[in-house]
């Protein structure tokens, strides 16, 4: 991935590389005015060297209504690996993405961020990722733009709770979640997924 100069996108986006480099919290600039705000959350331009030649096919929309309400880690394998986009239209999440590519170097590490309606983030995971975001504020919407449709048959997923990735969920006891999320395998029992 070619690094970009912070000229290059100072009227524009801030983009941070995260502890790993591959997953990236991109900030648009909001230009605001007594009328409010307007910002370009998507910019092919704006993204060049990063995320710009990613196809984005599919626009995903969740509410959740609870503060603790958790949804993940998921991921899709080949061939409908997905890269993600998300940010937060409403309230604000812990967004966290685990590197699960075989061969990585940071095989198994977590990166994390807070997106926020507020301020505007948001966080890009490539494929060969598990994503997962718990709500800390109530009545959370999140928007998110993937890279591949939705496929049940290529879908899999990671224990949330697993205690040797050890991610310190921001809850005050237990999450709201799915059944579905509650039976997921530790990364350790997961085996070799292909991105």
């Amino acid at each position: 991935m070619r690094q970009l100069h912070p000229h290059h996108w100072k009227n524009m986006t801030t983009i941070t590389p995260l502890a790993i480099p591959d997953v990236l919290l991109i900030t648009p600039r909001r230009h605001g005015d007594a009328r409010g705000w307007f910002a370009e959350t998507w910019s092919e331009k704006a993204l060049t060297g990063t995320v710009a030649q990613t196809t984005f096919v599919q626009d995903n929309q969740a509410f959740s209504a609870q503060k603790g309400t958790l949804r993940g880690l998921h991921f899709q394998t080949a061939p409908n690996a997905q890269g993600k986009l998300i940010r937060a239209l409403r309230g604000a999440i812990f967004d966290v993405a685990v590197d699960i590519r075989a061969g990585s170097a940071t095989y198994g590490q977590w990166v994390s961020a807070e997106l926020t309606a507020e301020r505007g983030e948001q966080l890009w995971i490539p494929r060969g990722f598990a994503h997962a975001y718990c709500t800390i504020t109530t009545d959370c919407e999140i928007f998110y733009k993937v890279d591949a449709p939705y496929a049940p048959g290529s879908e899999g997923g990671l224990a949330w709770d697993d205690p040797d990735l050890a991610i310190p969920w921001p809850l005050d006891g237990d999450p709201v979640m799915s059944g579905k999320d509650q039976v997921l395998p530790r990364l350790k029992d997961l085996g070799a997924v292909a991105f």
